[in-house]
């Protein structure tokens, strides 16, 4: 169980309360600002999403018997959520800020679905809100980068 609680709480950020999840999305952009562009840019970064969003059901399921629905220790959601917010955008400060905020603004506000999406069960519930809003972050970036492109 303690590794469960390890992966879900993102190595105990999870545990600062208040915050955690805009904690790991954070670190999630740093980490990915650090890598190397190559993995940025690249099936890698598709890669490490998919085993992010997969450990994050799997420890949701465990974790959500021991701490309760969708608890606020869980922040692996967020950086699942953060991942696919990064993915097909250029490897840029600027890009990861405008990230972390649409994602957190998407994962806060709940638009679209999103709040519908927690109340699924056990560690799909808790993933698949982040999910969505990570994919509304990645779209909203995408338009940006597209009327970038014809300006």
């Amino acid at each position: 169980m303690k590794i469960y609680k390890t992966i879900a709480s993102v190595l105990g950020i999870g545990y600062v309360g208040k915050g955690g999840g805009t904690i790991a999305a954070l670190l999630y952009c740093i980490i990915w600002l650090l890598l190397p562009a190559a993995y940025t840019d690249s099936v890698w970064q598709m890669v490490i999403t998919i085993f992010i969003i997969v450990a994050g059901i799997i420890c949701g399921n465990e974790v959500d018997a021991v701490w309760g629905k969708d608890s606020s220790k869980v922040v692996i959601d967020e950086v699942a959520g953060m991942a696919i917010a990064l993915l097909f955008v250029p490897h840029k400060l600027a890009y990861a800020f405008i990230a972390l905020v649409l994602f957190r603004f998407f994962d806060i506000v709940k638009p679209l679905g999103i709040k519908y999406l927690e109340k699924w069960p056990g560690g799909w519930g808790v993933m698949a809100d982040d999910i969505l809003a990570g994919i509304y972050a990645l779209i909203f970036i995408q338009l940006l980068l597209q009327i970038q492109y014809f300006l």
